[in-house]
């Protein structure tokens, strides 16, 4: 915030406000006019256009609006960018805990937070260090990445747990083997895509567990519809290249139901995360995409085996 905020006591009319703004000094950015008390404690606010469209004689508290949009000096600087996001604001008041006025926040700041937020999200969710540059020397880049590299490498023997199950089944079926990585490598993409807009969502402040339900819904519907379209196709590919159309419906119902898992976990895991105060941008990808890995094995080799051993 700025501390230099152009404010003026209720009591003063519109020509000497307007005298007073005219011979002010060195001032941010002057979007709006606030309004203060005998005490210095915010009471209002109006626009520099009812400034001038008013009568001289008119007193600021007569035309001032009562309900104004405030923050505190420890507001988070994310909450502010959505406050103006919000409700176009062009400037926000910074007030302390006895509602006196202390300071400014204006849009020129809110762009460079948003920015700085953008960015953080997007290196968190490929779980790299905020402050990792293309340049940096290669031991930084590596003390950064690595811990999460190796989160991921205990997550994904998850994965290989549940394919050593059918180890049986890849032997006496080998084709299986030629299709298994489709499954879950469409799943994790599709994950991913649910869950950038839910990070994004709990960033703008769109989403919360009391909608939650109506995004989860949203993103089940999405899941299936796209998990039929592609899976027929490459149930179909399947069945023409193999010319096995068990194989080619395994394919398909796998993909159906992978991709209605990665719906689930995209929607889900962000917000529980940021439910045990965990920064969903952070940690999210790690846990959908090996819930997706296993779903997606688990299906594909699930049902392929049973399908290969009953109708061959």
């Amino acid at each position: 915030m700025s501390p230099k905020v152009f404010s003026l006591n209720e009591e003063t009319t519109i020509g000497d406000a307007i005298r007073k703004l005219q011979d002010a000094g060195d001032l941010e950015m002057v979007f709006y006019i606030y309004v203060v008390d005998d005490r210095g404690k915010l009471s209002g606010v109006l626009s520099l256009r009812q400034l001038l469209l008013k009568r001289p004689e008119t007193r600021l508290k007569d035309i001032m609006e009562t309900d104004v949009i405030r923050v505190t000096a420890d507001t988070d600087q994310e909450e502010v960018a959505q406050l103006v996001a919000s409700y176009n604001l062009l400037a926000v008041p910074v007030v302390d805990p006895q509602n006196n006025l202390v300071g400014v926040i204006t849009v020129d700041d809110v762009i460079d937070v948003i920015k700085d937020e953008a960015t953080e999200d997007i290196f968190r969710l490929a779980g790299v260090d905020t402050d990792e540059r293309v340049f940096n020397p290669p031991r930084t880049s590596v003390r950064k990445r690595i811990p999460w590299l190796v989160v991921n490498l205990a997550t994904a023997f998850l994965a290989a747990v549940v394919v050593s199950q059918f180890e049986g089944a890849i032997a006496q079926f080998a084709v299986l083997a030629v299709f298994m990585p489709i499954v879950p490598s469409m799943g994790g993409n599709a994950g991913n895509q649910a869950l950038t807009v839910m990070v994004r969502g709990i960033a703008l402040g769109e989403l919360t567990w009391a909608n939650s339900r109506k995004a989860l819904l949203k993103e089940i519907v999405v899941g299936a519809v796209n998990g039929l379209a592609t899976g027929l196709l490459a149930g179909l590919i399947a069945f023409f290249w193999k010319a096995n159309p068990w194989l080619g419906a395994a394919l398909a119902l796998a993909m159906v139901g992978n991709l209605v898992v990665s719906a689930v976990a995209g929607t889900l895991v962000p917000l529980l995360l940021r439910r045990m105060k965990i920064d969903p941008a952070l940690a999210s990808s790690v846990f959908v995409t090996t819930a997706t890995d296993v779903a997606g094995f688990l299906l594909f080799l699930g049902l392929g085996a049973a399908f290969l051993a009953r109708f061959q």
